[in-house]
């Protein structure tokens, strides 16, 4: 079984106030591709459309062994949400100028594919040059305690 794959670039450019767990609509040669841990994140973000959430950008690379069938690598993907969630999600980006970003794709426990997606303030230059100044302090302390 494949791990999950995570989208390292969004915890860099936005800093996460919410995490939820989101179904996603997808063709079987999809789900395959993704077992085998083919998934991309970059320039993949998510947009509400007469209020349905999508996520554009996801790049799920072609089944090897599908046949004409195969699915296309990058198109729109319906995200499955509750009514409840997804109203609070559409007012939430209204309001306060967030936006929701693709985390993580993974199995949950039925086997079935899995987005968590966040909601994030996206990060201004100098919150990105501390991100990075927290991340070299953790390694060199990591390397020292190693010794």
């Amino acid at each position: 079984m494949a791990k999950e794959m995570n989208n390292r670039q969004a915890y860099f450019n936005y800093a996460i106030e919410d995490k939820i767990e989101a179904g996603v609509v997808l063709m079987g040669t999809e789900v395959k591709s993704i077992r085998e841990g083919k998934v991309s994140f970059n320039d993949a973000f998510c947009l509400f459309d007469n209020h349905e959430l999508w996520v554009r950008g996801l790049y799920i690379a072609e089944y090897k062994l599908g046949t004409t069938n195969n699915h296309i690598a990058v198109y729109d993907r319906k995200l499955l949400l509750h009514k409840k969630e997804l109203k609070k999600l559409e007012a939430k980006i209204k309001e306060k100028g967030l936006t929701i970003v693709p985390l993580k794709v993974f199995f949950n426990d039925k086997e079935l594919v899995k987005i968590e997606i966040g909601l994030g303030r996206g990060k201004k230059e100098h919150d990105k040059r501390q991100t990075i100044k927290e991340r070299d302090s953790r390694k060199e302390i990591k390397q020292y305690l190693l010794k």
